[in-house]
């Protein structure tokens, strides 16, 4: 893309990508807390999905990986087709996860009786590494919603052709990201045992 004034699309896309990255985490608070039963609307739970979007976060930190190792061996087209893909993953990621819990009831960690509710013998027998869980859950969210505006605002000065910009601010999108992605896969696979059978 050629552009005589490279900084006017991160400028004109700005208020959009500040806008969209306060919209997505507040709508999907929301829409976590928001079940369709409520609204008369009987559908069966689609608890095959939570495998399926841990994946999708697996994909995308191989996806993340590839297009590093992509760009350091001096292959812009791939890199930038790998992650438009990995933005693509995420947006998956999220409408699958959000559909999820619209129609199920969140399971809670070392819930072992699938009866929601957490008591004194559960929190005995899972123990200290409950605590590990939330730490990885909460740093998890926390950065989810931090980096919508970095991958934004990293993607735009890629279109834009601000390279020195992209490369500087991807340097930090890149690990944190990777994270996020790593974590969804680490927060499924703990867990899973407490899904409802």
């Amino acid at each position: 893309m050629s552009n005589s004034n490279p900084s006017s699309l991160e400028k004109k896309f700005k208020g959009s990508i500040i806008a969209v990255s306060v919209i997505i985490p507040i709508a999907v608070a929301v829409l976590f807390s928001v079940k369709l039963k409520d609204f008369g609307i009987e559908v069966e739970p689609l608890s095959f999905l939570p495998p399926i979007y841990a994946g999708i976060n697996a994909l995308t930190a191989v996806l993340l990986v590839s297009a590093v190792m992509a760009i350091k061996n001096g292959s812009r087209k791939w890199h930038e087709r790998l992650m438009t893909l990995a933005i693509a993953c995420s947006v998956v990621f999220l409408v699958m996860y959000v559909a999820y819990h619209m129609t199920a009831e969140s399971a809670k960690f070392g819930d072992l009786n699938f009866d929601g509710i957490l008591d004194d013998s559960e929190k005995a027998t899972i123990g200290s590494i409950r605590y590990l869980y939330y730490f990885i859950l909460l740093t998890h969210i926390t950065l989810s919603v931090i980096i919508i505006p970095m991958v934004l605002f990293t993607y735009v000065r890629a279109l834009a052709e601000q390279f020195d910009k992209h490369k500087k601010l991807a340097k930090i999108t890149f690990p944190i990201w990777l994270y996020v992605a790593v974590t969804g896969v680490v927060v499924y696979w703990m867990i899973s045992p407490y899904y409802a059978h």
